[in-house]
């Protein structure tokens, strides 16, 4: 008896909105201060949040600034970029 493989179905939409993760990396141009405002802001991370991530991407060159689904870290993503951040969502 042979056994035939099967190919998992994937649904588009499930896979949108499995969690994924918002990723900040650091850069040689944004302050600390501009950092953090732009966290609190769009990512709606308290003061303590918002710092303890700009010193986790300083020394580690990365954090995972949020969690969500694709559909909610996207236009997270977007404002990030558009104020010259580097994200991206993984």
């Amino acid at each position: 008896m042979t056994k035939e493989k099967q190919n998992p179905i994937f649904d588009e939409d499930e896979l949108l909105e499995e969690n994924k993760s918002l990723i900040l990396f650091n850069d040689d141009f944004n302050t600390f201060d501009f950092v953090i405002h732009s966290l609190i802001d769009v990512c709606n991370h308290d003061d303590i949040q918002a710092e303890q991530c700009a010193f986790i991407v300083h020394y580690k060159g990365k954090c995972a600034v949020k969690s969500d689904t694709y559909s909610v870290l996207k236009p997270m993503f977007d404002e990030l970029s558009r104020r010259d951040l580097t994200v991206s969502i993984d």
